[in-house]
């Protein structure tokens, strides 16, 4: 069980990092593998998933507490950390403050969890998905929106952050499958092989292109921040998450570990996206490919404890 998750990652990590590296393909090639994954493979696979499912298989109010109060305390800790230990001005700080407390639940972890639980992973990381896509990067924008703006027009930014996210099409997708579940709504057999056939494409492409992704990256900028930043996003938040889900939940041992491995994956790449925005390219770079480093290895040292 453990070789059949862990060689197929890291092979495809592997051959996507060789195809760019011995050009291929090129990174503009690979960015659009990428987007063709989170914009229209994802969101088949979330809305097929979820659709065909009860509400009592996909809403566990335990497991979204906890996730979401570790989520936004490493939040809390990181931006304070940030702003009065490194220094950085309040916009800087609230987006370095999301790569200590936010995962590739998407690319990643959907792609890792499909390979050890099969569709069921759906369960576990559509939840967090909503955590992440529906609390914590909207909060990240409108704080550092407000921050980075002398004369703020608060309604004005949280119409464009309310807007940004109706574009966003994995989160739509989420958000469509568990509507369609709730009130019972059956996709078009022909409809929903189409979903099932994209959705296929998922896990493989986004392991893929993340191993493209890496080409280029250096550690140039490997300093405190960064590590306090790793070791945040990539050990204390899986830890805390374990020891939470599995000491004051009753939830399942399954969900336990599912958790803990989302929260244990590498940086997400809307960290980067929002530091080029924002000016903190290598600030988020390097801190983006030693997580992918570590978090692989942490990643693959619980699925060999858990399921050797």
């Amino acid at each position: 069980m453990v070789l059949a998750v862990i060689v197929p990652i890291f092979l495809l990590l592997i051959l996507g990092y060789l195809s760019v590296k011995l050009s291929l393909l090129s990174n503009i090639q690979i960015a659009a593998l990428g987007a063709f994954v989170i914009k229209i493979a994802l969101p088949a696979l979330f809305l097929q998933s979820l659709a065909s499912k009860n509400l009592s298989e996909i809403w566990f109010p335990e497991y979204f507490g906890v996730y979401t109060t570790i989520t936004f305390s490493l939040y809390a800790l990181a931006f304070a950390v940030m702003y009065n230990v490194f220094k950085n001005n309040a916009a800087e700080t609230s987006v370095l403050a999301l790569g200590a407390s936010m995962s590739n639940t998407g690319l990643i972890g959907t792609a890792v969890l499909t390979l050890i639980m099969g569709q069921k992973a759906m369960m576990y990381t559509s939840l967090i998905i909503i955590i992440e896509s529906v609390l914590l990067v909207p909060f990240v924008l409108i704080l550092a929106e407000i921050s980075n703006q002398k004369n703020t027009n608060i309604l004005k930014i949280l119409k464009n952050t309310f807007f940004t996210l109706l574009k966003n099409p994995l989160f739509m997708g989420v958000i469509l499958g568990i509507i369609f579940a709730v009130f019972k709504v059956n996709i078009p057999e022909y409809l929903d092989d189409i979903l099932f056939l994209l959705g296929q494409t998922a896990s493989p492409l986004a392991l893929f292109a993340i191993g493209g992704g890496i080409v280029g990256m250096t550690l140039k900028y490997l300093n405190i921040q960064t590590c306090y930043l790793v070791f945040s996003s990539n050990i204390l938040m899986p830890i805390l998450v374990f020891l939470g889900l599995n000491y004051l939940t009753d939830v399942s041992k399954e969900m336990v570990y599912a958790g803990t491995i989302v929260a244990a994956l590498p940086m997400p790449t809307i960290f980067v996206m929002l530091g080029q925005v924002y000016g903190l390219n290598q600030k988020t770079l390097t801190p983006l490919l030693l997580s992918t480093i570590i978090g692989f290895v942490v990643v693959s040292g619980l699925i060999t404890l858990w399921w050797a």
